[in-house]
Parts: C-alpha cells; sequence; structure tokens
C-alpha cells in the first residue's frame, strides 16, 4: 500500500489560514491560488498540493452529518488530515449513506485524475476538450478561481480582482440609473431573503470603496459597473458622452488578456490586445467568441446575416475586440450577454476552444 502523503508545513499553514471556510466556497480556492507557493512545471502551471484537495473536505456535500456512521467518519478524518491518502475499496464500500459513499467516490476519482494530469490547467483542458463535460461545475470553477487566484496574486487593482470573479462565479446583471451593474448572484440572493428587499444591499465599487473591498473580502458585496460610457451634462443644456476611466469591462478585458495568455504557446514579439467596443462595424468579420452560450448564439446569428429579436439584442451587455497579429491577421470579436432572466454566467472555457485553427495552446 502507498503510504499516504501529508500535508507539508507550508502547506498545513495554507490549509489553518483557509479553516474558516467562506460562504462563498470559491473565495477559499482563490485564497489557495494567491497565497500558496506553488510548485510550478516548465510551462508555469500550477501541479497539484494537498491543500487544494484539502478544500472540498469542508464542502458541504462532503461534511458528516449528525447520523453519519463510523465508516464514514473515520474516512472523512482520514482525508482531511490527509488529503492526498489511498482509501481502500472496503473502507468506502462501509460507508452507510449511499449519497455521502457517491460524494468521496466522485472526490477521490477526481482527486486521482487530476494528480495524473500533472497540472490545473493540463486537467481543465483535459476535461474540456472532451466530447461529454461529465465533471461537475463545482471541481471545474474550484479549478478556474484557484488558477485565477495565482495569475491575480501580485494584482492591486480591486476592479481586476472583482472582474476576474465574472470567470466562476454566476452574476445578477441589473440596470440602475443607466449603468450596466453586476453583482453576486449567489451573495445577492442569500442578502435579499434575509432582508426582504434588495435598497441598500450593495455599493458599487468604485475608487473611492477600493480600500473597503480589499478589507471587507469575501464579505463584501460590490457590484461591477459594465457600462461602456456615461453622459455628462454641460452649461446650455449640452452633453457629452466620456468613457469611463474605471470601466469593470477595461478590467475584465485584462482578466481574458490574462487567462488567455496563461494557456497559449508564447509567441515572438507577442502583442495581445482585448478592449471592449460599442459595436462591430467590421466589413472584414472572420472569426468571433461567444463568452457565454447566448452570446455565442447571437453572434453566430449576426455573422450569418440573421435579425435577432429587441428583447435577445437588448440583451447583450458588450463587444471586444481582440487583436493578436502574430496569431490571427484578422480581429477576433468576443461577445458578453445575459440569460433572459438576468443572470450572466461567462464560461471561460469557450476563449479557449474557439478559436483559430492556427492558434496554439500549450499542453
Amino acid at each position: 500500500m502507498n503510504r499516504p502523503i501529508v500535508l507539508s508545513t507550508e502547506e498545513a499553514e495554507a490549509h489553518s489560514a483557509l479553516t474558516a471556510f467562506c460562504a462563498n466556497p470559491l473565495h477559499g480556492f482563490w485564497q489557495l491560488g494567491a497565497q500558496a507557493s506553488w510548485s510550478l512545471n516548465p510551462q508555469a502551471w500550477l501541479r497539484p498540493q494537498a491543500a487544494f484537495f484539502a478544500l472540498f473536505l469542508r464542502r458541504p456535500e462532503m461534511a458528516l452529518q449528525a447520523d453519519s456512521c463510523a465508516a464514514e467518519r473515520a474516512v472523512h478524518q482520514t482525508l482531511s488530515e490527509q488529503p492526498l491518502a489511498q482509501m481502500a475499496p472496503a473502507q468506502l464500500a462501509a460507508i452507510a449513506d449511499a449519497d455521502a459513499r457517491a460524494n468521496f467516490e466522485m472526490f477521490l476519482a477526481f482527486r486521482e485524475d487530476l494528480l495524473a494530469a500533472g497540472t490545473l490547467e493540463a486537467y481543465y483542458l483535459k476535461v474540456m476538450r472532451a466530447a461529454r463535460i461529465q465533471l461537475p461545475p463545482l471541481f471545474l470553477d474550484a479549478l478556474v478561481a484557484t488558477v485565477l487566484g495565482y495569475l491575480q496574486r501580485n494584482c492591486d487593482d480591486a476592479f481586476q480582482v472583482r472582474a476576474a470573479q465574472l470567470l466562476y462565479r454566476e452574476q445578477r446583471v441589473s440596470l440602475s440609473e443607466g449603468r450596466v451593474l453586476c453583482a453576486d448572484l449567489q451573495t445577492l440572493d442569500e442578502r435579499q431573503q434575509s432582508a426582504h428587499t434588495a435598497a441598500g444591499l450593495l455599493d458599487v465599487l468604485s475608487p473611492e470603496n477600493a480600500a473597503e473591498f480589499w478589507r471587507q473580502g469575501e464579505a463584501g458585496l460590490y457590484a461591477l459597473d459594465l457600462s461602456h460610457e456615461f453622459t455628462q451634462s454641460l452649461a446650455q443644456g449640452l452633453s457629452i458622452k466620456l468613457i469611463r476611466s474605471h470601466s469593470g469591462l477595461k478590467a475584465l478585458s485584462r482578466v481574458l488578456q490574462q487567462w488567455l495568455l496563461h494557456f497559449s504557446q508564447p509567441q515572438e514579439n507577442e502583442t495581445l490586445s482585448i478592449e471592449a467596443v460599442p459595436e462591430v462595424d467590421d466589413p472584414a468579420w472572420r472569426w468571433h467568441i461567444g463568452l457565454d452560450v447566448e452570446s455565442m448564439r447571437l453572434l453566430n446569428d449576426l455573422y450569418e446575416g440573421q435579425t435577432p429579436d429587441a428583447a435577445r439584442l437588448g440583451r447583450l451587455l458588450s463587444l471586444f475586440r481582440m487583436k493578436a497579429p502574430a496569431r490571427f491577421a484578422k480581429p477576433i470579436y468576443l461577445g458578453l450577454a445575459q440569460r433572459a432572466d438576468g443572470s450572466l454566467r461567462l464560461k471561460p472555457q469557450n476563449l479557449l476552444l474557439n478559436l483559430p485553427p492556427e492558434w496554439a495552446l500549450r499542453g
């Protein structure tokens, strides 16, 4: 039998720092990505470590219940203390509750597959490239949150950190005083249920409250402004349109660029830019990628010359123009759209899997 691998001193400290698990369970993975000392492969991808797997043991699905049997308690204790411990089939078979047993089996299968892949990123791409994605969303979101936490580890821009959350946390989109705002859907819904009203539940992230955003961390609820521009009134009834200097779209553009470069094969003389644009006016339009299901369908229809109805067009939050001359001669257009119910679920894998064939990814 393989000897169980226990947490190193360094990993144990990171594990201990995350013991008070957050209301947002993915925040723990973000923190681990940003704060832990990672072993990197030659591509600077993250090798899995015991502290990463330990976080799953504190998920509600894995938590012990009052009626948990002795076998379940023993398995849970062993894996909590030694996340890479080998479990014999008989130890799992002895768990009385079928759901609990299935959860442990799923976790252990995920752990072994990830360890075999060698890095979080290689495993993520392997899963996403499969003909059928069978991994539960929680595991995928945990991978994304951890990698993004690592990529943002030296970032002191609150807008960029908040924008990165869009890649692994579902959002609620609303229109307020002419501004398009998005807030964390789960956290917002929980506050609405407890307060019975949406009034005063959240602040819009701004330079003035950025320090408070950092202080509150996961406990805070800050909306990100996704507006392209705003109107400023002048004398004699005149007005001008100005681009927001602290736009959430600018921050999201930086995150998407960072995410894509992390997975792309390096290129000599690399120049990659992504910027939000209010429209696509390009007779040479050759390639597009929807960052979510809604925008992909919408861009496909527009590209084929169809005219979507006003309701669908109204759900388009933004377009982006991506330029990477060394990889693809023409601009690539990206779309972001909310669902009909006002929710937004950005799929970061879309940006990786729908690139032109000549765009090479690592791994």
